[in-house]
Parts: C-alpha cells; structure tokens; sequence
C-alpha cells in the first residue's frame, strides 16, 4: 500500500515538475537575440536545420521536361489579374507585424503580438527555421530567378538587387508560408483545409511576383514540411506551441 501510495505521489510531483518547466521553457519576446535586422532566432541550431542540399534534387536543367513546364507556369502567373498581383505583393513581406496578417484572412481569431502573443512568438522563430532551412540548396546551386531570365515585371522592384544575388532555388518564402501553414493547422484543426490552401497560394505568390520557379515552390514546401518535422522535436517549439493552442480557446 505504501509503494503505491510513494510512487502516485511521485508521479503527481513529476507531472507538477514538467509542468513548471514546460512553462518556464516558453520563449520571451524580449529575451530573443536578432539573427538580422527584424528576424530573430529561431529554435533550431544550424546543425538541426533540414539540409536542402541533401533533401532535394537538383533545380530543372536547362531544356529538360520540367524546365520547360517552369517556363510555361512562369509565363501563366505573369497574367493573372490584378486583384491577385496585389496579395501576391503582400505576401512577400516578412516582416512583423504585417507578416502576422497572412493568415488572418482564413481565421477567426486575430494573430498579433496583443492578441495572441505566443502565437505570434512561434511565428516569428519559425520563419528563421524554414528560412534557413533553404540555404545549404540555395547557395549550392544560385539558381536565377525567372524575372532574370523573362525580364517581366517583380512584386518588390525595390528588391531586386538582394534577389539577383540570392539563389533562386528553393523558395524560402514557400518553406515558410507552409511551416507557417502546417503549424497552424495544429493550433486551428477545424480550419486544417483552408489554412492548408492559403499556405499554398503564399508559395504561389512567389511564382505570380515572378520572382520564383514552379519548381522553386514545390521544393520549397518540401523545406517548410521537413522544418516542422525537425521542430516537434524541439521541447521549446512543444512547449510554446502548446501555449499558443490555450491562447487561442480563451
């Protein structure tokens, strides 16, 4: 009896201690360091990022099948109407707060650092997971980009000298945008299938801007789904995620 009586009261104690550290394991805003201007860290090492490099194929080659079906999808989204250039613009900002507002449009419960703080934390270090997630890919291959290639318009002229100089293939806005949309599907289930389409046309807007690939956007969802494979190993990212789905139901 008095085994049984030791190892409940054990157990209680163990479950209140994980508890407490779970809480105290939860990201502060404040206390996070800038990896650049606006982005802060994320939650994975450089050694825990997915390596693109090794995930992914090599980026189409010149007179394949599937680069002429990038040329043909590029020449596609340079025609879509003007109401869906503009969004496509708007999702090519990361910067918060406008970049909580991505997923606004699909859900009912507002994102923002007042609103939904927690929420809005495991966003912004999830973007420099997804981000980087790219880059070992990226930098390897410096793939250009399809207004280099068409000379047709971009969303962010104001950009494009950083884009010229940054490799095209595969998409970081896309591996974010679908980290962003997978993570989301957990925190809001019942809207899993509409937050999954919006996180879908985030990547498309990449192709519409004429700043990516359509097989820059595929690889990039790749990127974005093995982040938040790697993240839910990640006792900081369960434990603010787990946060965020309380913040959501009050």
């Amino acid at each position: 009896m008095r085994s049984k009586l030791f190892l409940l009261i054990f157990l209680s104690s163990a479950f209140i201690f994980s508890a407490c550290l779970q809480e105290q394991q939860t990201s502060d805003l404040a206390t996070l360091m800038e990896i650049s201007p606006g982005i802060v860290e994320g939650y994975l090492t450089k050694d825990e990022l997915p390596n693109s490099l090794k995930l992914l194929d090599p980026p189409p080659e010149e007179g394949s099948a599937a680069f002429n079906l990038d040329q043909e999808m590029a020449a596609k989204y340079l025609t879509v109407e003007e109401g869906r250039q503009e969004q496509a613009a708007k999702d090519a900002v990361l910067a918060f707060p406008e970049a909580a507002d991505a997923f606004n449009m699909v859900l009912d419960v507002k994102i923002s650092l007042e609103n939904t703080p927690h929420l809005y934390i495991l966003l912004r270090r999830t973007l420099a997971d997804a981000g980087l997630s790219t880059y070992a890919a990226k930098n390897n291959y410096q793939r250009s980009r399809p207004f280099m290639i068409n000379n047709e318009r971009i969303c962010t002229p104001e950009e494009e000298e950083h884009l010229r100089k940054d490799g095209s293939y595969p998409s970081g806005h896309t591996a974010i945008g679908w980290a962003w949309a997978l993570i989301l599907t957990e925190v809001f289930p019942e809207k899993t299938d509409v937050i999954l389409e919006r996180g879908k046309q985030f990547g498309i807007s990449r192709n519409i801007c004429n700043v990516h690939w359509y097989s820059d956007v595929i690889a990039g969802r790749m990127m974005g789904a093995a982040t938040v494979a790697r993240l839910h190993a990640n006792p900081v990212f369960l434990a603010d995620l787990a946060v965020a789905k309380k913040e959501v139901t009050h």
